[in-house]
């Protein structure tokens, strides 16, 4: 039996009315429940699971406004629909602004009614998935505000998403991004995340070091073992035990610090420069490299049985430019955790938006240093265009490459958007987080067509 399109409790005082709407709307793959009352049908959602809740507004004893409050109370993700006459328009109005999702005039026809259920499902599983996106980005434990992974959008969620999922674990995690992208922080979110966070994370970046120091580095040496080994040295997988390392830049590792690597990888043992004891390594191994490690096996420069070890879990973390909407949160971000002064410094709406439209070659590391910058040249606190650089503010610049569909009107759907989730539905208190009128929160919800938040115009539900 197939999965129905949605489940669906109808509450209408009119006994025959529901029972006809189970069954005409059964029979297009809802699962429809009906109650007679408000209590019968906060009973039934009290009980079991439902996407929709279409609810007449007139009723004796608790009427619609009564039920869909209390409804939501139970279920804030609950979707509404309320079901009214005519005369009943403005107080239908006043239970879109208490959170119904839409109404519908009656008498209806089922075919005025079913694309309404269809937005609402819509709505609610977007609803859903917004709450398990949140849940994943909640969960995250980080190090210090300073060190944590910001932004909320499709790509940065599925990185949280990911590293949620495997932090738990002891796999090993393959980072890949471009320089400035944040492949430390996210390996930084992943121990902290995991059963090791109270033994140590050491970091090591291979093209800092060349190939014999490096091996030194990370699996020590014996008294003796080269020119200048005065006395033996632990490496870095000693001084990491029980916990994780780090190792950035893994592309530049030598040929004969790969092999080592991928021993270890293997069988957990390794041994210090000139000696000949196994040593077993307690570790768990996070990876990064901003190079394409495939290309790197074809020129023969990376062990493919290597890339195949490391590429347990591969973490992608996008550019700046692939994720601009995010750009005015990290902007906040920086501001409070690297403030300069005693005073939290503003940002100038022109400038807010060349730093939006800039195409950050440098990624979320260069926008940290345009705003440091900008901190010490501005004046009253305020950042203004004047304070960036003339690559950023300038029109010309390479900024509109990759600009794709993004602009200030997606940025300002997106607040909307936001601030209506945060409020969960609520027009009035989400008006109040944006600084807003509730008339002005309503042209914005009709201009950008946020279909959970509608607008108080009409609906479009026909009357028979």
């Amino acid at each position: 039996m197939s999965e129905p399109r949605g489940r669906l409790l109808i509450v209408d005082d009119e006994a025959e009315l529901t029972q006809a709407l189970c069954e005409s709307l059964g029979e297009r793959g809802f699962a429809a429940v009906g109650a007679t009352s408000g209590p019968e049908g906060l009973k039934l959602l009290g009980k079991e699971h439902f996407d929709l809740l279409l609810c007449d507004l007139m009723m004796p004893g608790m009427d619609g406004l009564q039920t869909l409050r209390a409804a939501l109370e139970l279920d804030p993700g609950l979707v509404g629909i309320i079901m009214t006459g005519q005369g009943s328009i403005p107080t239908a109005v006043e239970a879109m602004r208490l959170g119904a999702f839409d109404y519908v005039l009656k008498p209806f026809e089922l075919r005025n009614l079913l694309p309404i259920l269809e937005r609402a499902l819509e709505t609610r599983r977007l609803r859903t998935e917004n709450v398990r996106l949140r849940h994943y980005v909640e969960r995250l434990t980080f190090e210090s505000p300073r060190y944590r992974l910001i932004g909320s959008s499709p790509a940065m969620k599925r990185v949280m998403q990911l590293i949620e999922k495997v932090a738990p674990t002891d796999a090993t995690v393959l980072i890949r991004g471009a320089s400035g992208t944040g492949k430390e922080l996210a390996a930084r979110a992943v121990h902290y995340n995991s059963p090791r966070r109270d033994k140590p994370l050491v970091t090591i970046n291979c093209a800092a070091l060349q190939e014999t120091l490096l091996e030194s580095e990370l699996f020590g040496h014996e008294k003796g073992a080269f020119t200048g080994a005065v006395q033996t040295k632990p490496g870095l997988f000693e001084v990491a035990e029980g916990g994780s390392l780090f190792i950035d830049e893994v592309a530049e590792m030598s040929p004969a610090v790969q092999a080592k690597l991928l021993r270890v990888l293997e069988d957990g043992h390794f041994r210090r420069v000139g000696g000949v004891r196994e040593y077993r390594a307690n570790v768990r191994i996070l990876v990064a490299t901003n190079k394409p490690l495939e290309e790197e096996q074809k020129a023969g420069r990376f062990r493919e049985d290597l890339f195949y070890r490391l590429n347990v879990v591969c973490i992608e973390m996008p550019p700046l430019r692939e994720r601009r909407e995010d750009i005015p949160e990290i902007v906040e971000h920086f501001l409070s955790t690297r403030q300069i002064g005693p005073v939290r410094f503003r940002v100038h709406p022109d400038a807010l938006e060349a730093l939006v439209r800039y195409d950050w070659p440098g990624n979320v590391r260069e926008l940290a240093n345009v705003l440091e910058r900008a901190q010490i040249l501005a004046e009253n606190h305020l950042i203004t265009l004047n304070d960036l650089p003339e690559a950023v503010r300038s029109p010309g610049s390479r900024s509109a490459a990759g600009m794709g569909t993004f602009n200030l009107a997606d940025l300002e759907k997106r607040t909307v958007a936001a601030a209506l989730a945060q409020a969960r539905g609520n027009k009035l208190q989400a008006a109040r987080l944006l600084g807003i009128s509730r008339r002005a929160l309503y042209r914005l919800i009709a201009k950008y067509g946020l279909e959970d938040a509608p607008s108080p115009a009409p609906s479009s539900g026909s009357q028979k």
